[in-house]
């Protein structure tokens, strides 16, 4: 609940610290979407500036008229995916890229303007009861392994070659054990700042022991295109694909929200459902227009707060202002682009380690008998079961259904709802015994 006050000084350096969230999470999406499509440089530096400011104004629109809370709206990690998976599958599929990314655009405003029907219907109220909290495990437990792997790859410099770079490494893992120490053993305002620390002290850390590292700058000025991807198109089995996804990335709406009330303390209302929803439906219809992975709120916003332990949403209205800035004028971007991979993965996987004690929470309290295990052990290992595939082995899967089908994260929510369903009917059907 927002029941402390903050001094400006505490509301701008958090702010700050929403701000590298907001950007750690963002600038890597419009440059491997760049690259999928193979747009040119100024184009990806184009789309960069977008995501940047059409971000800020997204969370500030979601903390003022949608839920109303301080959780980041972002490009959603399951668009990005299913995303990536369509460019990728051009060549086997003989169809031009540009009429791919085409339909991939129609098939997100279509979907967005669903998911917004959906919102005015109040679908949200109904879907809550869908997720239970074994769904709620399985979801921020297999969230927080896609999400710790990513980070863990450029901890270790993975992400720039084939091989762990062991100086990068041990630089990595010494920055996170300080910002750990901060948090745990820190008091008041050093506590709650840890990751805007961990980020200062690593930047610094990184330019003095690693100069030769260098990171793509950013220095034109925003540029707005239209269908960047390719002109509308109607490859029906895209667009299918890319709708289905669409009304599936709702559970991270459900999902975040639902797990808000943890952490904000107190439930979230059908009007606040409502109201994220629409607005999801509005960004991600916009979003197709521009070239950008769709919205939704992100559930990796709970492992930051937790962190942080600042959930007021002065801060995050500061952070969202500041990343419309950064957006619009180039020199800032330029500036901010030179933070290096290590060290905003490594803060990132120190505010994500924070998602498994929110997905424990959810089962605190059952009891594990054989049935109760299988609802948690199934969804949860299968889920985690797919990750660890290598993407090459899906390639016999049907194009239409590929995007779903390999996707860990996606497949163990239905399954952890499958299961769900089938406990219910079972209770159901030996009461009425």
């Amino acid at each position: 609940m927002e029941t402390k006050k903050l001094g400006t000084s505490v509301i701008i350096l958090a702010g700050f610290q929403w701000l590298f969230f907001m950007f750690a999470n963002t600038v890597v999406i419009p440059i491997s979407i760049g690259g999928a499509f193979q747009l040119d440089s100024i184009e990806i530096v184009s789309a960069i500036q977008r995501s940047f400011i059409f971000t800020g104004v997204a969370c500030l629109l979601q903390g003022l008229i949608g839920h109303r809370l301080a959780l980041m709206e972002g490009q959603s990690g399951l668009w990005w995916g299913v995303i990536l998976s369509l460019a990728a599958t051009a060549s086997t599929m003989n169809i031009e890229l540009t009429t791919i990314g085409g339909s991939i655009a129609v098939g997100i405003i279509i979907s967005g303007i669903l998911v917004t029907a959906l919102g005015v219907l109040g679908i949200g109220e109904v879907l809550k009861k869908w997720f239970t909290p074994i769904v709620m495990f399985v979801f921020l437990l297999l969230l927080a392994n896609q999400l710790i792997t990513i980070f863990l790859k450029g901890m270790i410099g993975l992400n720039t070659g084939d091989s762990i770079d062991v100086k990068v490494a041990c630089f990595s893992f010494t920055l996170a054990t300080l910002t750990i120490l901060i948090h745990v053993k820190g008091k008041g305002l050093i506590s709650s700042l840890n990751l805007l620390i961990g980020m200062t002290v690593g930047w610094v850390g990184a330019a003095l022991l690693f100069p030769a590292e260098t990171t793509e700058t950013i220095t034109t000025i925003p540029i707005l295109t239209w269908f960047p991807w390719g002109p509308p198109a109607f490859e029906w089995g895209i667009v299918i694909t890319v709708v289905i996804t669409g009304l599936l990335n709702t559970t991270n709406t459900i999902a975040t929200l639902k797990g808000a009330e943890d952490v904000f303390e107190k439930v979230t209302t059908p009007k606040q459902y409502r109201a994220s929803f629409v607005l999801t439906g509005l960004l991600s219809t916009t979003s197709g227009t521009l070239g950008l992975v769709p919205y939704a709120p992100y559930a990796s916003s709970l492992g930051f707060l937790q962190s942080t332990g600042i959930r007021e949403r002065a801060p995050f209205f500061v952070g969202s202002a500041l990343f419309i800035l950064l957006g619009m004028i180039p020199p800032f971007s330029a500036f901010f682009s030179t933070i290096p991979h290590s060290v905003g993965n490594t803060v990132l996987f120190v505010a994500y380690i924070q998602l498994f004690r929110s997905a424990i929470r959810n089962i605190e309290g059952l009891t594990f008998e054989p049935k109760t295990i299988y609802r948690i052990a199934l969804p949860a290992l299968l889920g985690l079961s797919i990750m660890s595939l290598p993407s090459t082995v899906f390639i016999t899967i049907p194009e239409i259904v590929r995007p779903i089908l390999s996707n860990g994260m996606l497949m163990g929510i239905l399954t952890a709802l499958f299961t769900e369903l089938l406990s219910y009917i079972g209770q159901n059907t030996r009461r009425k015994s």
